[in-house]
């Protein structure tokens, strides 16, 4: 089992791919499932800037709130 903080988009990115790497799921796969394009998985893992994600940061450091996050190992079987 995996824990971080989460503390910025690229932060979050880098959690995802390592999720996404922990499942055995390709960028590709995993866009398959959401339903979306592999570049928008890439986009996220890169922590690309959008502005909900932009605001969304500003507000959990004004407001003094702490995400984390942990990847806990696949056991759906």
């Amino acid at each position: 089992m995996y824990s971080g903080t989460v503390s910025s988009p690229q932060s979050l990115g880098r959690i995802l791919q390592q999720a996404r790497l922990v499942a055995g799921l390709s960028q590709r796969e995993l866009a398959q499932r959401l339903g979306t394009t592999q570049r928008y998985v890439w986009e996220m893992e890169a922590g690309k800037p959008s502005i909900f994600v932009d605001r969304l940061f500003a507000a959990m450091r004004e407001t003094g709130m702490e995400l984390t996050a942990t990847i806990a190992p696949d056991t759906r079987g």
